[in-house]
C-alpha cells in the first residue's frame, strides 16, 4: 500500500451507504474483510440513501426516495427504491453540474453514469454495486460481503452507528478520523467542506484519493 504507518486490520462492519462519505472509505480501507449490514432496521436521514456533494452554491444533499414503509420497522435488505420521481436524472444532473469542471470528472463519469439510468428494485443491491465500483476505482484490497444475520455485539470493529450524518455522532466521535483537506472545485468561493461523498474526492483528486484517505486517519 506504500504507507508504513497505515495499519491494515482484519474485520469490521459498516452500514450500507449511497456514495458514502470520505470517513466511510478512510475507515473501510484499513481492513482486509468488511461486512456490510443488511439486517439492521432502516433509519431515515442516514448515509444508507443519501450523500452530500459540493455544488456552486455550497453543500448539496442528494437523497434516494424509497417506497413508503408500513407498520413495523423494515430491514435494510427489504427497502425498495421509489421511481415515481425522476430522481436518477436529477441526481446525475446535480453531480454533473457540481463536478464537470473538476480535474477528473471526465475520467470517472462514464463509470458512474450508468447507475443513474438502470433501475434496481432494492436499495441494498444498488448500493452494493455502486460500492463495488468505488472499491475498484480506489484499488482497495478490502473484501466486502453482506452480513448473514444481525449481531448486536459484533466480533470486530463496529462502524454501523459511528459513521452517520446525524448530530448524535458528536456524542461518540471517531477521534482518530480527521478529514485531510484537498482542493475542491468551489473551495475558493466557499472554503473547504469536509467529509463529503467519496465522489467529491475522486473527481477532485483522482489517483491521489487513496493518499488523502490514508492521511485522514490519525
Amino acid at each position: 500500500m506504500g504507507y508504513s504507518f497505515f495499519t491494515f486490520m482484519e474485520n469490521a462492519i459498516f452500514s450500507t451507504a449511497y456514495l458514502g462519505p470520505v470517513h466511510y472509505y478512510a475507515r473501510l480501507m484499513q481492513y482486509g474483510h468488511v461486512q456490510i449490514e443488511q439486517y439492521d432496521s432502516y433509519q431515515k436521514q442516514s448515509y444508507r440513501n443519501r450523500c452530500a456533494i459540493f455544488g456552486a452554491n455550497g453543500l448539496l444533499n442528494l437523497s434516494i426516495p424509497i417506497v413508503k414503509m408500513h407498520g413495523q420497522k423494515t430491514l435494510v435488505r427489504d427497502i425498495e427504491i421509489d421511481y415515481a420521481t425522476r430522481w436518477q436524472n436529477n441526481h446525475w444532473r446535480s453531480i454533473t453540474s457540481a463536478y464537470n469542471s473538476s480535474p477528473f470528472f471526465e475520467f470517472y463519469a462514464p463509470d458512474f453514469e450508468p447507475f443513474f439510468s438502470k433501475k434496481w428494485q432494492f436499495l441494498i443491491d444498488f448500493n452494493m454495486e455502486l460500492h463495488g465500483l468505488i472499491i475498484e476505482i480506489l484499488e482497495l484490497d478490502t473484501v466486502c460481503k453482506l452480513s448473514q444475520t444481525y449481531e448486536h455485539l459484533f466480533n470486530g470493529d463496529d462502524y454501523r452507528e459511528l459513521i452517520t450524518p446525524k448530530t448524535k455522532r458528536l456524542l461518540n466521535p471517531d477521534n482518530n478520523f480527521k478529514p485531510y483537506p484537498y482542493t475542491q472545485t468551489y473551495s475558493d468561493k466557499h472554503g473547504f467542506i469536509d467529509n463529503l461523498s467519496i465522489v467529491d474526492l475522486l473527481f477532485n483528486t483522482g489517483p491521489e484519493s487513496e493518499s488523502v484517505l490514508k492521511k485522514s486517519i490519525l
